[in-house]
């Protein structure tokens, strides 16, 4: 059963409250994000991370930030005990995420993946990710993603560098006289 087909069970088989959205193709989280009208702070951004562990051995992480965040690499690798944390290459994380870049799912659903979800990402009632598909979404209950993925909740993000706060322009007095 393909990646979408296997979440649309899911999601009816656990009665969880969700909609669907068809749009055009779109996988960059800030786009995906302006089409289906939400705050990107409720974009499920999910990224496989790699982080080796030892010499010859490693542990792949799915990362589920808020749209707006950046995954923090060092603390997923301090999470594993491991040496360094990058991010997997295209083709391990299509293979382990069961689709294409771009839409991947915050399930992990292959024995080698451990799921991480940042608590940023599920203080709103509903997140929003793409289905498996580029051209489809879905707007889930937080509470309902939780009961159904079991992820492991851990602060994992660092603020995007778009999102950094600005230090107040100082000006000088001005002198009259």
């Amino acid at each position: 059963m393909n990646g979408h087909d296997w979440l649309l069970d899911q999601l009816e088989r656990r009665q969880a409250r969700f909609r669907l959205m068809d749009h055009v193709p779109e996988g960059r989280t800030d786009l995906a994000s302006a089409l289906r009208r939400h705050s990107l702070a409720q974009a499920a951004k999910c990224l496989v991370v790699r982080v080796a562990t030892g010499r010859r051995s490693r542990r792949y992480v799915l990362a589920v930030v808020p749209g707006d965040r950046k995954v923090d690499l060092d603390v997923l690798r301090d999470m594993y005990a491991g040496r360094e944390a990058s991010f997997a290459t295209r083709d391990v994380a299509e293979r382990l995420a069961g689709s294409v870049s771009g839409s991947v799912m915050p399930f992990a659903r292959h024995p080698e993946l451990d799921l991480v979800a940042d608590p940023e990402l599920l203080v709103h009632d509903e997140i929003f990710f793409n289905a498996a598909r580029l051209d489809r979404s879905v707007a889930l209950a937080t509470e309902d993603y939780v009961a159904m993925a079991l992820p492991r909740i851990h602060p994992i993000t660092q603020l995007s560098v778009g999102r950094l706060p600005v230090a107040p322009t100082l000006t000088a007095p001005r002198m009259t006289g």
